[in-house]
């Protein structure tokens, strides 16, 4: 009996089909994902770094105008969103004028809020494939018992235990465990590789922002807070950027 791939795959039994299908999905998905945060990550890298380029120069001159419109641009990735939402926090407190928080605070307070977000964009679709890693040579595994069962039931028909009785089925089974294992290994070295970019990329933008701290606390209104004859607490602008 020839056990060619292809005529081992043909002859797999319905339950075996569709362990192998499943597989297969979990492949396509897997090898998706990947290709999508590859392009992700490089698209990030390189809007980051024309955005930086420009921000630094309009932070330094606190052209704040300049610079939330740069931000807001269609395709400024994810750090410009953040300094768009930022500055928006920023310059709404220098409007108000006069808070018992400083505007720099207020700014790294929603800088604090909005890293969770960015940090789930970034590592967005990465759990499929920490899935796809854990599961398939369990999936595999099943396809493996589905295949013994197989054989044992080429034993109980042929009424004896020759190789012609379970080759098939055996086959059946390797190639399920083969299928699970080669599903599986990428997928866990995808997922360990980009896990590396997703937080080398977040350590980039978490500098980023604390640079930005600094540069809006140089030029920040400074507020001291001061308490009135009456006990209550008042607020005085020390200080214009």
């Amino acid at each position: 009996m020839s056990l060619h791939l292809s005529k081992i795959l043909a002859e797999m039994g319905l339950f075996a089909q569709v362990i192998a299908g499943f597989l297969a999905l979990l492949a396509i998905g897997g090898l998706g994902v990947f290709l999508e945060r590859l392009l992700f990550f490089s698209r990030e890298r390189s809007r980051s770094r024309e955005f930086a380029r420009s921000a630094g120069t309009l932070l330094e001159a606190r052209s704040y105008d300049a610079l939330g419109k740069l931000a807001d641009a269609k395709g400024a990735g994810l750090f410009a969103r953040l300094v768009s939402q930022a500055l928006v926090v920023f310059e709404r407190a220098r409007i108000r004028g006069t808070s018992p928080v400083t505007p720099v605070e207020l700014v790294r307070r929603e800088l604090d809020r909005q890293r969770e977000t960015t940090e789930q964009e970034i590592r967005r679709g990465l759990s499929l494939l920490a899935t796809v890693g854990s599961i398939a040579p369990f999936v595999g595994l099943l396809g493996t018992v589905v295949g013994i069962i197989t054989a044992f039931q080429g034993i109980a028909k042929a009424g004896s235990g020759g190789l012609g009785a379970v080759s098939s089925g055996i086959a059946e089974a390797l190639v399920e465990t083969a299928f699970g294992l080669v599903v599986a290994i990428p997928a866990v070295l995808a997922f360990n590789f980009l896990s590396g970019k997703a937080d080398a990329l977040q350590s980039a933008i978490d500098r980023a922002r604390g640079e930005l701290v600094d540069a809006l606390e140089v030029a920040a209104p400074q507020y001291a807070v001061t308490t009135e004859p009456n006990g209550r607490r008042a607020s005085e602008v020390s200080g214009v950027a």
